[in-house]
């Protein structure tokens, strides 16, 4: 339903998305929490099989019957291996109770949640954990409470740290860049209990000023948004203040290639490899696909905005087969955890999946390409040791941004868009690699090293790695940004471009644009250091980029096989 006002400036437009009705396929429940709230549930039973059997539990806000999800499609695919299935709105999501509030309320919603599923008569005690997103958050946090039931989880696109605003202490040089959507999340999705689709008029900045015309016009106010808007509380999330504090819980874990959540899935790999007991059930999964498991290799007909339930239904078997692998043995016991692989993961641009006893996978090395200056076409990306300091030069004028490359960074693999002409403009440097003589597979972290420095307080800096083709179009495949402040002064950042898996082809070369701005999908730098949120007095700035000299620009990539040139 498309609701309309005309108040003052421009209409406030936004779409209610209200409960679907619920599933014929399943039968209502009202769940208990401890403070007397009761959240509401489906629960799906094999062929009505009243037995006790092994539970699949799935917790998201975004409606357990909206087609969205299409939750009841991915019960029948469980229940027809014979598990039964409750899938359930989390706290003041649609049709369960109390207040909708981001992220602190899962852990001990879904201990509680745990409790009473083993009270079922059709359950056996053993509980497993799937979903994408918001509802992989769910998993961690519910695994965190070391709830003995949980006996495997299946995260996927998702991380402990999902949708928390940029951490920073006062005092530190460099951070994060904050997402545009990370002050709309909690106004569209945790906007009372249905959920409001709206965003702001990107043309314009005063994203704060528009955010309250739109409170103003549903007549609600999400305590979420008011915890972090216009000073960050960072509510504690889970109860041990760790989520990896407690007992470990097998988990497969699943990372796409082109998500843009991948830096929080791969910030928990990090701390889990620290964590023996974690560690040891830790099984990843790397895939080409993006946040909605769009694939880089994809039929031209399954890549369609809208899917049908026979895209669904398609898609239904490469999602869940590798959990329900897993859950046969490590909920139902059958077969050994050897028989599971500890890496599995594709290598971009090739069809199917490989395996490895560890990620990078054994035979790794890094390579190191530095950009130098060009001849007036833009620099090079070059294997030989920079000279003296030199730096590059561009403008930041936060009237005219670097503009994002999708405009949906959720479905990047869905647009797929070609990233070559973003390298035209002024305000991008750009450095190019020679043609390979073969095939390159690259398989581990990339990461950059830039001195930078800013005529304004404040210095976004965003790194793109693209592949670019014979034809000259070019597809990014990995990236990374970080902030300076007081940035008038040099400073030497790291910048983490993620992991990689991908072959570049014979005859493709490597790319990278340097910018300042990526908008809307990071909220941009005013050049005044004013918040980018509240906006205020704007300024062009002068941005600069060391690329000769001890602390120049310098790419590194992990190599499995071929060379570089």
């Amino acid at each position: 339903m498309l609701q309309r006002s005309s108040g003052e400036g421009r209409p406030i437009e936004y779409e209610l998305v209200e409960a679907a009705p619920e599933s014929p396929l399943s039968r209502p429940a009202r769940v208990r929490m401890r403070d007397g709230v009761h959240l509401a549930a489906d629960v799906y039973l094999p062929g009505g099989d009243e037995s006790p059997g092994d539970t699949v539990l799935i917790r998201l806000p975004y409606d357990k019957n909206g087609a969205y999800t299409f939750i009841p499609l991915i019960a029948e695919y469980f229940t027809a291996s014979g598990y039964r299935v409750v899938a359930q709105d989390v706290r003041g999501k649609f049709r369960s109770e109390g207040q909708a509030m981001l992220f602190v309320n899962e852990a001990r919603d879904g201990e509680d949640t745990l409790d009473w599923i083993i009270r079922q008569p059709w359950s056996n005690g053993r509980v497993a954990m799937w979903g994408d997103s918001y509802y992989g958050y769910t998993q961690w946090a519910a695994a965190s409470t070391g709830h003995p039931a949980l006996k495997a989880i299946a995260p996927r696109v998702t991380g402990t740290g999902l949708g928390e605003p940029v951490r920073a202490e006062p005092e530190d040089r460099t951070r994060a860049v904050e997402w545009g959507i990370t002050y709309l999340y909690p106004i569209t999705h945790f906007h009372g209990r249905a959920t409001y689709l709206w965003e702001p008029d990107w043309t314009e900045r005063d994203f704060a000023a528009q955010v309250e015309g739109f409170l103003a016009e549903t007549g609600l106010r999400p305590p979420s948004y008011d915890q972090w808007v216009p000073h960050v509380v960072h509510l504690p999330r889970f109860p041990a203040g760790d989520p990896f504090a407690g007992r470990s819980v097998p988990a497969l874990h699943t990372i796409g290639w082109w998500d843009n959540c991948a830096s929080l899935s791969w910030h928990d790999v990090a701390e889990i490899e620290q964590r023996p007991g974690w560690s040891a059930h830790h099984y990843l999964r790397i895939e080409p696909i993006d946040h909605e498991s769009y694939q880089l290799i994809e039929a031209a007909g399954d890549r369609v905005a809208e899917r049908s339930e026979a895209h669904i239904r398609a898609l239904l078997p490469r999602t869940l087969d590798p959990a329900l692998e897993f859950f046969e043995v490590f909920l139902r016991g059958a077969g050994s955890p050897a028989d599971i692989p500890r890496v599995s993961w594709n290598l971009a641009g090739t069809p199917g999946m490989r395996e490895s006893a560890s990620w990078p996978p054994a035979g790794t090395r890094t390579v190191t390409l530095f950009g130098v200056a060009g001849d007036g076409e833009g620099g090079a990306l070059s294997r030989a040791e920079p000279g003296d300091e030199l730096w590059s030069t561009w403008t930041h004028d936060p009237a005219d941004l670097v503009p994002s490359s999708a405009k949906d960074a959720f479905s990047f693999l869905l647009e797929l868009p070609d990233e070559a002409p973003i390298g035209a403009r002024d305000d991008v440097l750009v450095f190019t690699s020679a043609p390979t003589f073969g095939d390159v597979d690259l398989a581990g972290p990339v990461g950059a090293r830039a001195r930078i420095r800013s005529s304004g307080p404040v210095m976004d800096c965003f790194v793109r790695l693209l592949d670019v083709a014979p034809d000259g179009t070019a597809l990014r495949i990995a990236r990374g940004q970080i902030q300076l402040r007081n940035a008038t002064e040099p400073g030497t950042v790291d910048i983490d471009l993620g992991h990689l898996g991908y072959r570049l082809a014979a005859g493709h070369r490597l790319r990278v644009h340097v910018s300042s701005s990526d908008y809307p999908e990071y909220l941009p730098q005013t050049g005044t250091g004013a918040d980018p949120w509240t906006w205020g007095e704007t300024a062009i700035n002068t941005q600069q980029l060391a690329i000769g000299g001890p602390d120049a620009f310098a790419l590194n990539l992990t190599l499995l096989e071929g060379e570089l040139p």
